[in-house]
């Protein structure tokens, strides 16, 4: 009988050492510059779970945090180019080619939480504008990762206004945030963000540049003493992932990631308060004074800051018009 015959075929390879084919799996590499403790290391496990249980193990993703395989300068070319699945990057590095995406980094443009969320929310002319700039670097942008305000960290007292920061070293992580440290008086300092702690321990730079959360998950109070909340600009990451892979992957396993980025994108922003929040009690249990600059201070900076929007302005063409327009509009 035909069932007979496919019952002893199938026990007659097991016999001599043959097995029917596993069902093939996906695997699915993100690098990450920060520790995995890190919010944005929690939300990519979030993520990873997330992706796992709605595919039933299809779809399976390894995190690699702490710069194990790629620093952060390194992560957009790892991924266009296809070295690697996915990755973790700040939207600063991308300035190089798309100078419009740091409109986010423009001094005091986008410094409240209502008008960040607008800027980012999905289908938003600023977000559409650069998620579809960047598509043509071979990378695709999965979704965007919330970190928070710029900080500014000093030892022996805050950087209240500009003349507290003139003559000083000061770390920073992007070309405009650079641009804005020179135009206030500094000399800015690039260094990655997983080489922050021994900057400032070695005494590299003065004066750091981070979000909060980064403080925390860094134990930057082993090296700075004070943080001055003057949110001079908004700081964003996104989880990239290569556009060829992307393209091979078949319409379920495209729609169960979309679906867990979806979640993982709506959690981190709105956790970020609470991370902030948490950040900063923790940053005061070991220690470190947190200023707040005053009204009078904050226009002091925004006088002196303004000299870098027009320098932008001038060298990011239409598509930094176009996104600062909106950016001003929200």
């Amino acid at each position: 009988m035909k069932t007979s015959w496919i019952a002893g075929a199938l026990a007659g390879a097991a016999l001599v050492g043959l097995s029917l084919p596993a069902m093939a799996e996906t695997t699915m590499r993100i690098t990450l510059q920060l520790p995995l403790k890190s919010h944005l290391g929690q939300n990519l496990v979030l993520f990873k779970n997330e992706v796992e249980k709605i595919s039933g193990g299809e779809v399976k993703v390894e995190i690699y945090d702490s710069a194990q395989l790629y620093k952060d300068n390194e992560v957009p070319e790892a991924v266009g180019s296809g070295q690697i699945e996915a990755g973790v990057a700040s939207l600063t590095r991308f300035v190089g080619e798309i100078p419009a995406v740091d409109v986010f980094y423009m001094p005091f443009l986008l410094n409240t939480e209502e008008k960040v969320r607008a800027a980012v929310a999905p289908g938003s002319p600023v977000r559409t504008a650069i998620d579809d700039a960047i598509a043509e670097t071979g990378a695709s942008v999965l979704w965007w990762q919330a970190y928070g305000g710029v900080v500014l960290l000093s030892n022996g007292g805050p950087i209240a206004n500009p003349e507290d920061i003139k003559g000083k070293k000061v770390r920073v992580f992007g070309k405009w945030l650079g641009e804005w440290i020179d135009t206030v008086g500094g000399a800015p300092t690039l260094i990655s963000g997983s080489e922050q702690f021994l900057a400032y321990q070695r005494g590299t730079v003065d004066v750091g540049m981070t979000g909060v959360s980064g403080v925390s998950a860094r134990s930057l109070w082993d090296v700075m003493d004070t943080i001055t909340r003057v949110n001079v600009a908004d700081i964003e990451f996104m989880v990239i992932v290569n556009q060829d892979w992307w393209d091979g992957l078949s319409d379920d396993e495209r729609g169960w990631i979309s679906q867990a980025a979806a979640t993982a994108e709506t959690s981190v922003r709105d956790d970020m308060a609470g991370i902030e929040a948490d950040a900063y009690a923790k940053a005061e249990e070991h220690g470190m004074t947190i200023y707040d600059p005053t009204e009078a201070e904050i226009e002091a900076w925004r006088t002196a800051s303004q000299p870098v929007i027009d320098k932008w302005l001038e060298e990011s063409g239409d598509l930094g018009q176009t996104v600062y327009d909106a950016a001003k509009n929200l």
